[in-house]
């Protein structure tokens, strides 16, 4: 009348069941609460030397940026004036 199916899904049912619950109380034992503080401390602090080195790095690119919109603007005026140069060679 039972097969074998039905018994497995009961004992892994029960199984779930007792692993949830020993879970929990593990995870709500002091020593995890201490755990989880701690973990939580190490995140915040590596957040915060991300957040610090991400700024560095985008002012390192903002000074990058503008040398370089500077050499573009130095290579264009001297393009115009060789351009001028040569127009008024031509004439």
């Amino acid at each position: 009348m039972w097969d074998k199916e039905i018994w497995e899904k009961i004992g892994l049912f029960a199984g779930g069941l007792l692993f949830g619950t020993a879970g929990l109380k593990v995870l709500s034992s002091d020593d995890a609460k201490k755990a989880y503080t701690h973990t939580t401390a190490a995140v915040l602090r590596a957040k915060s030397c991300i957040l610090t080195g991400s700024e560095k790095l985008k002012e390192n690119c903002d000074d990058i940026y503008a040398g370089a919109k500077d050499i573009n603007e130095e290579r264009a005026e001297k393009k115009a004036a060789e351009e001028d140069i040569a127009d008024a060679s031509e004439k």
